[in-house]
């Protein structure tokens, strides 16, 4: 199970949200890169990067940052947060994303999300599956789409996608444990999925449960910057599971 660490990115710094909710904005580091490359000492290949900006002005705004940790580091990144035009992601790709997340976009514009599956290919395109209740959430949670969680993923799946970020959101920066029932509903009704688990991540013992129930990656926030979980306890855990 790959280790994904989440930056997210509020004017050029480094921060958390509790439930998406920009009020509970914490700054936990000016300096973007200065984190990525602490990641990427301890082993670690993988970075989720969000642009909460973009995702709020629902267009790409921090792409100097994913630009500069490109550049600067190693790391394989997946980058999401507001992307909605042809233009969004070329940028993002030039910028230097491995691969792109689309979220509230393969709600509300169907046609232009299969037209990236297309054009890019499955394995630079992740479906992002926030859900609330088993509803697919969208515009950074601020609203409930009438979508259910599983029919969507399905359908995405019979487009050719085969790689799902799936956040519950009530869960999300709670550090209160992830939605194991939910992945593991998930990963039955499904086939061939690479779903990667996102939310409530707070301890280093539930990774092993997630491996266990078939997640292929986990992406943990605060439970690092909290140091709930410790970098060199991910070190290991990689060099072990690598």
């Amino acid at each position: 199970m790959r280790i994904i660490p989440a930056i997210d990115v509020i004017d050029g710094k480094c921060v958390r949200l509790s439930k998406g909710d920009y009020d509970t904005k914490k700054i936990y580091n000016e300096n973007p890169l200065e984190v990525a490359k602490e990641f990427e000492a301890h082993g670690i290949e993988h970075l989720h990067l969000v642009d909460l900006d973009g995702a709020k002005s629902k267009h790409i705004v921090n792409h100097k940052v994913l630009e500069q940790i490109a550049t600067n580091t190693q790391l394989k990144i997946d980058f999401g947060g507001g992307l909605k035009s042809e233009e969004d992601l070329r940028i993002a790709f030039e910028s230097g994303a491995a691969q792109i997340t689309g979220g509230s976009i393969a709600v509300k514009d169907k046609e232009t999300f299969c037209s990236w599956i297309k054009t890019y290919g499955a394995d630079k395109i992740i479906l992002g599956a926030d859900a609330f209740d088993e509803k697919v959430a969208i515009s950074g949670w601020q609203e409930e789409s009438k979508e259910e969680l599983f029919p969507f993923i399905t359908a995405y799946q019979a487009k050719g996608i085969v790689y799902v970020i799936c956040t519950d959101i009530g869960k999300d920066g709670m550090l209160e444990g992830p939605s194991f029932g939910l992945y593991e509903k998930i990963l039955k009704e499904t086939s061939d999925l690479k779903l990667i688990a996102s939310g409530g991540i707070s301890a280093f013992n539930e990774l092993p449960r997630l491996a266990e129930i078939g997640c292929e990656g986990t992406i943990i926030g605060k439970a690092i910057y909290e140091n709930r979980i410790s970098l060199k306890e991910l070190e290991n855990y990689i060099l072990n599971h690598g």
